[in-house]
């Protein structure tokens, strides 16, 4: 067998993704502090929470910390310890913006129902929104914007969650801004995840991708459509398929 691959940045969903097997976690979580001490691998979370809820998260789970939290879906950054998310993204997503007006078109639509004050965020707005209608009200929803001349994109996942962003302002974008700001090799990074917000981190330039086994229909489905040699669908579930896949990629023995 050849040498291992050298890691340079790991990005990973939490919830059913890093999170769900506490033992492979702890496995996990051994090897990836030994890069970083070692290769100075820098380690990211991109998640759907905020940034709040991402530390409620802390409190019940033994995660390393990142060397940047990506939450809010992809619509906030926050880098090392800072307490504010990255300016130079904000004024990035700030361009063309307007959350009032998305607000009162998505109004007219009455199976949208607006998830908790904690879920809505400057550059995200967020809905329940049940499967059996889908199909109706996405397109016209996505017209209404359209109308409006407003550049944002629509992320449906987990047979529930609808969240609506600036265009550009997914989880596979910040990656990229990240992995541009620090110079890092698309082929030293790994990407992970389950679910439909977790695409984006798929679909943006060739850093190794791993779906971990319990994938939500929505991501297994994009995979299928659009298979390319550097994604890795993971049999076993959350971090014990990451570590498949990292295994597989040969970033891990």
């Amino acid at each position: 067998m050849g040498s291992l691959t050298h890691l340079s940045l790991l990005v990973t969903d939490l919830d059913h993704t890093l999170v769900g097997n506490d033992q492979s976690l702890h496995r996990l979580n051994q090897i990836l502090d030994r890069y970083r001490q070692t290769w100075g691998t820098k380690i990211v979370y991109a998640t759907g929470r905020s940034r709040a809820s991402y530390q409620d998260l802390v409190a019940t789970q033994s995660l390393l910390a990142p060397d940047a939290l990506i939450s809010a879906v992809g619509t906030e950054i926050y880098v090392g310890d800072a307490a504010i998310p990255d300016p130079e993204w904000v004024d990035k997503l700030n361009v063309n913006w307007c959350r009032e007006r998305i607000v009162d078109i998505a109004s007219r639509f009455a199976d949208l129902d607006a998830q908790p004050q904690s879920e809505q965020r400057p550059f995200k707005v967020s809905y329940y929104l049940s499967p059996s209608v889908v199909a109706a009200v996405l397109p016209q929803l996505q017209e209404l914007l359209a109308q409006q001349l407003l550049d944002v994109e629509i992320i449906y996942s987990g047979s529930k969650d609808l969240d609506i962003l600036p265009r550009g302002g997914d989880k596979g974008t910040a990656v990229q801004f990240l992995r541009d700001r620090w110079q890092l090799d698309p082929t030293q990074t790994v990407v992970c995840g389950d679910s439909g917000n977790d695409i984006s981190l798929f679909k943006y330039g060739k850093e190794r991708g791993i779906i971990v086994g319990n994938a939500q229909s929505e991501l297994r489905l994009w995979h299928e459509l659009h298979p390319v040699n550097y994604h890795y669908q993971a049999v076993a579930k959350c971090a014990a398929g990451i570590l498949e896949g990292l295994t597989y990629f040969r970033f891990v023995a």
